[in-house]
């Protein structure tokens, strides 16, 4: 019972990281990669770690699988959140089609100057 679960667990996570992976490819802009990158890649990692800390119990793998879960939730996004912010200070421009930048009015409260690069 415990092998069918962590296989089914490791094909859900091959799902999530492969439509990560289509997500950086097809997405338009550094923005929208970063979300899909972040939010689809993180889950699947935690779901084929999840799938080895069910095959292999609470042993020395199932411990480490454990232990990185929460470990690479606030590395992702620490890590994503300081990639979009440096290239929003950078000046990388949205998508055309963005809908709303929610960051822009904290940038402008810093009083700090955003840099502007033409690509």
């Amino acid at each position: 019972m415990n092998e069918t679960i962590s296989i089914i667990l490791i094909i859900i996570g091959l799902m999530f990281n492969l439509f990560g992976c289509i997500g950086l490819i097809r997405l338009p802009d550094v923005y929208n990669r970063l979300q899909s990158a972040t939010k689809c890649v993180t889950l699947g990692t935690w779901c084929i770690l999840a799938a080895l800390l069910v095959r292999y119990g609470f042993n020395e793998m199932g411990v480490k699988a454990l232990i990185s879960i929460p470990l690479l939730f606030l590395a992702s996004t620490v890590a994503a959140h300081s990639l979009v912010r440096g290239s929003y200070h950078y000046g990388i421009k949205m998508w055309n089609k963005s809908v709303k930048d929610e960051y822009g009015p904290d940038v402008e409260k810093e009083n700090k100057p955003v840099i502007k690069v033409e690509p």
